[in-house]
C-alpha cells in the first residue's frame, strides 16, 4: 500500500472510532436534567402522552465504550491501520504456515513409515494407496479428475498410455519437476488442403475411417513430423510426443479437433509440485498414480 493510501486509511479508521465516541457522549447528554436538558421532546400525543428523551442506560453505554476500547486494542495488536503490521506481527501467511507445520508434525511419522517401502511394495499396500488417494484428491483432481480419468487436454492416468513414460521414475519426475509439451503449429506450412491431408494420414495410423487418397498425400508430408512422433507415429516419451497409433486422443479425435492441433499447435503444461509437496508426499502420489493404471 502506498504511503498516501496508508495515511488515508489510518485517518479514516481513527476518525470513525472518534466519531463513534463523540456520538455516544452526545447521545448520553440528551434529555439528562442534570446537564441542563429537558427530559421530554416538544411532542404530545393523544392529549397527554409525551415523548420522553431519557439518556441511555449506563450498562448500555459501558458496552459501547468497551467496543471502542476493543477496536483500539485490536488495531494496536493486529494489522488494520494501513501498512501498520501490529505489535504481535500476526499475518495470514504466518498463521497458515504454522497450521501446515502442525499438521505435518502429526503426519510425519505416518509418511516416514509408508515411504520407507519401495514402490512395488507401496502399490500393494492399502494404507499407502489410501493416503495417496487423499493427496491426489487435494492436489490433482482439478486437472485429472477425481478418478484420474482426465479431461480434454488433461491425460487420463487410468490407462497404460504415458506421454512421458509410465515407470516409477518417470512419474515421480513428472510430479516433482513438471512437464512442458509443445506441438508447433503447422498451418502456415501445410495450408488448408495440406492440413486436411495430414488429418487423414493421422487417422489412418490409428485405424480410423479416412480418405485413402488424402492419407497418401499426407504420408508424403510426414517427414516434418518424424522427429517427434517417430517414423511409424509411435511417439517419443523423451519429448512427451504421443503415439498416434492408439485410440487415445488428448484433445479429441474428430477431424476438427485433429486439424486444430496440426494447424494451431498445442502447449501442454504440467506444473511442478516440488515447492508445494514434500518428497514423502510426492512418493506416495507416485505410487498411487502408478496403481491407477494397473
Amino acid at each position: 500500500m502506498s504511503s498516501p493510501m496508508h495515511w488515508l486509511v489510518v485517518l479514516l479508521t481513527l476518525a470513525s472510532i472518534l466519531g463513534c465516541w463523540w456520538l455516544i457522549v452526545w447521545s448520553a447528554k440528551q434529555g439528562d436534567p442534570s446537564k441542563g436538558h429537558e427530559d421530554t421532546l416538544d411532542k404530545v400525543w393523544d392529549g397527554d402522552l409525551r415523548e420522553r428523551n431519557q439518556p441511555l442506560p449506563r450498562w448500555w453505554l459501558i458496552l459501547f465504550y468497551l467496543t471502542i476500547v476493543f477496536a483500539l486494542a485490536y488495531l494496536a495488536l493486529y494489522p488494520g491501520l494501513g501498512n501498520f503490521a501490529g505489535t504481535l506481527g500476526w499475518t495470514q501467511d504466518g498463521r497458515y504456515r504454522s497450521e501446515v507445520a502442525a499438521v505435518e508434525d502429526v503426519y510425519a511419522a505416518l509418511y516416514a513409515r509408508l515411504t520407507a517401502m519401495d514402490y512395488p511394495e507401496m502399490v500393494e499396500n492399502a494404507e499407502a494407496l489410501q493416503v495417496g488417494h487423499r493427496l491426489f484428491a487435494a492436489n490433482c483432481t482439478t486437472c485429472h479428475g477425481s478418478d484420474g480419468g482426465g479431461a480434454v487436454g488433461f491425460p487420463s492416468l487410468r490407462d497404460d498410455e504415458w506421454l512421458w513414460g509410465g515407470d516409477f521414475a518417470s512419474i515421480e519426475h513428472s510430479i516433482t519437476h513438471g512437464r512442458s509439451g509443445v506441438m508447433p503449429p503447422w498451418g502456415a506450412a501445410l495450408g488448408e488442403s495440406g492440413t486436411e491431408q495430414m488429418v487423414a494420414y493421422v487417422k489412418s495410423l490409428s485405424g480410423m475411417d479416412h480418405d485413402p487418397a488424402a492419407a497418401a498425400a499426407g504420408q508424403a508430408r510426414w517427414g516434418m513430423c518424424v522427429a517427434c512422433h517417430g517414423v511409424q507415429g509411435e511417439g517419443n516419451p523423451a519429448l512427451g510426443a504421443p503415439s498416434l497409433r492408439d485410440q487415445v486422443w488428448l484433445y479429441g479425435s474428430s477431424d476438427e479437433a485433429i486439424a486444430a492441433v496440426i494447424r494451431d499447435g498445442r502447449n501442454g503444461q504440467m506444473p511442478a509440485q516440488k515447492d508445494l509437496l514434500s518428497p514423502e508426499k510426492i512418493k506416495l502420489l507416485t505410487a498411487y498414480v502408478a496403481a491407477l493404471s494397473q
